[in-house]
């Protein structure tokens, strides 16, 4: 396993990452939005460098299972709060094609907030598929699959503290 970003670097960019979205959004309520399971490590991070009242809500939507290549997206919004009215914040680990982001924030706005912003950990360089972009990103990597702080390989790696690239034999040995 090869470190792309450190721990430390993480940190400073989930930190720079809540001033920009402060700064930009004001000081007003937020909604801030989840997408499972991914952001969970990012979400908890986010939100305690956020000081601006905020209700905090999550969605599932996945088209990886298990594998390294984007699969048909499934999204479970069950778990949402109300909110018609609300400005929302919408928070996902990676942004790869976008397919995701952009069919999340369309169910989103079809509940009628005030407004839908976006803020991902990270957007690989290369991938994009479709014209939206998130409104906040901490890094920029390579277009390499990542694990670490939320990102998984098949349900392991996601409790590391820095994002890592997996070496083609850990890929295969976590495959079996």
């Amino acid at each position: 396993m090869k470190t792309l970003l450190s721990e430390e670097q993480v940190r400073a960019g989930v930190v720079r990452m809540a001033a920009e979205i402060r700064e930009r959004l004001g000081p007003g309520p937020l909604t801030i939005i989840g997408v499972l399971t991914g952001s969970l490590v990012l979400l908890a991070d986010l939100i305690r460098l956020l000081d601006m009242p905020l209700r905090v809500g999550v969605i599932q939507a996945s088209s990886y299972r298990g594998e390294t290549e984007r699969g048909q997206l499934q999204i479970q919004s069950e778990l949402l709060p109300e909110l018609a009215g609300h400005r929302v914040l919408l928070v996902d680990d990676i942004f790869d094609t976008g397919h995701t982001l952009v069919a999340v924030c369309d169910l989103i706005r079809g509940q009628r907030p005030v407004s839908v912003h976006s803020a991902v950990l990270l957007r690989k360089r290369g991938r994009q598929q479709v014209a939206p972009q998130p409104d906040f990103v901490a890094f920029e990597i390579p277009n390499t699959f990542v694990v670490g702080y939320g990102l998984d390989f098949r349900d392991a790696y996601r409790n590391l503290p820095y994002v890592a690239v997996l070496e083609p034999h850990e890929l295969a040995e976590t495959a079996g």
